[in-house]
């Protein structure tokens, strides 16, 4: 069982590889600022793929956990999916029934983390702003960071899912810190956040252990001075990215374990949602503004999942399914989409406004 295991995970692991090597060697030979149809054209791309994965998971899902008989199949569902309900003594009825719940989980909870993945945007638009980077290398500093994200994420995932296996009240305290940052979301979500390029801890860091030239030097992440290799300002903020993504990470990660208990479906979620998050953000960016309800609406939802973590007995024993989470997601990022359009966002009316209209 664990060697089908390893198969399919590194079968997995291999193609996202091969992709990430095409970008960086066919598509991403030269930088270029990209523009809101090409962001759009890879941001369905994106989506597109983790469809087809959906459907992989929907028809050969077992393959995950190299299950080939009953016995395999009720081993992986109580350690997985224990609310599950089989047919005794029919095997291939009971794996459908296994799919279809695996490949729910998988779209449901791949949903949550390209929602989440908005805030990560706003963030990163931020650093961008605040350190001067210039548009022709935002590609660049997200490849690698989505890059440091995958391996983060792998070990973060994984660990969490062995303490989660060995610590069930751990699982409460994912439920309060997702409360607490929905509700933080919620009520500071209009403030203007603002990043101090001198005062963040990254910077702090890199500064005292850290040769950092002065200034950009193009495109690179290190050049060599008076025979001395020094990191550019440009690697600094690949470091504040991949920092960034791993204090989202807190929330995202448990907020997926709320969906499912299956390391291997939270770790493909995540993957296919970090993946098309580099498309997404040149995509959201050029229309962000448009949506001012959003960040309230991943308030509510962080609220939601939160809770949902720390009532899952109380829910389970009503019949609450994953297919109603992933209504009350699609509930919420409706809701707070449509409010953004109906009650945009009014400009204030300056003497600028005024003569220029």
């Amino acid at each position: 069982m664990f060697s089908n295991e390893v198969l399919f995970f590194g079968g997995f692991i291999l193609v996202i590889s091969v992709m990430l090597l095409l970008d960086l060697g066919v598509f991403n030979k030269k930088d270029h600022v990209v523009k809101f149809g090409e962001a759009a054209a890879w941001t369905v791309a994106w989506i597109f793929l983790a469809l087809v994965f959906y459907v992989i998971i929907n028809t050969h899902g077992d393959l995950v956990h190299g299950m080939n008989n009953f016995a395999d199949l009720s081993a992986v569902k109580d350690k997985y999916a224990p609310h599950l309900k089989l047919i005794p003594g029919d095997y291939e009825g009971s794996l459908e029934i296994y799919r279809k719940n695996m490949s729910l989980e998988f779209i449901t909870g791949y949903l949550l983390e390209y929602a989440l993945s908005v805030d990560n945007i706003f963030v990163i638009i931020l650093i961008f702003s605040s350190f001067g980077v210039r548009p022709i290398y935002y590609k660049k500093v997200l490849f690698w960071g989505v890059l440091g994200a995958i391996i983060m994420r792998f070990i973060f995932i994984f660990l969490g899912s062995a303490l989660m296996q060995r610590f069930e009240w751990i699982i409460y305290i994912f439920g309060l810190l997702l409360v607490y940052q929905g509700g933080k979301i919620f009520f500071e979500g209009g403030e203007d956040e603002k990043i101090d390029p001198a005062k963040h801890p990254v910077v702090k860091f890199a500064s005292k252990y850290l040769p950092v030239f002065p200034r950009y030097v193009r495109e690179h992440f290190f050049v060599l001075k008076k025979g001395k290799w020094m990191v550019t300002p440009l690697f600094v903020v690949v470091l504040i990215v991949e920092f960034t993504d791993l204090i989202f990470a807190v929330d995202s990660v448990p907020a997926v374990f709320s969906v499912t208990k299956d390391p291997y479906v939270v770790f493909f979620s995540n993957i296919f949602a970090i993946m098309g998050l580099r498309s997404m953000f040149f995509f959201l960016s050029n229309i962000m503004g448009l949506f001012r309800f959003l960040k309230y609406g991943l308030g509510v939802l962080l609220v939601f999942i939160g809770g949902k973590m720390l009532f899952h007995t109380q829910l389970e024993a009503i019949g609450f399914e994953t297919v109603y989470s992933l209504y009350v997601i699609l509930g919420i990022l409706a809701v707070s989409i449509l409010a953004s359009v109906v009650f945009p966002e009014k400009k204030e009316v300056t003497p600028e406004t005024i003569s220029n209209s």
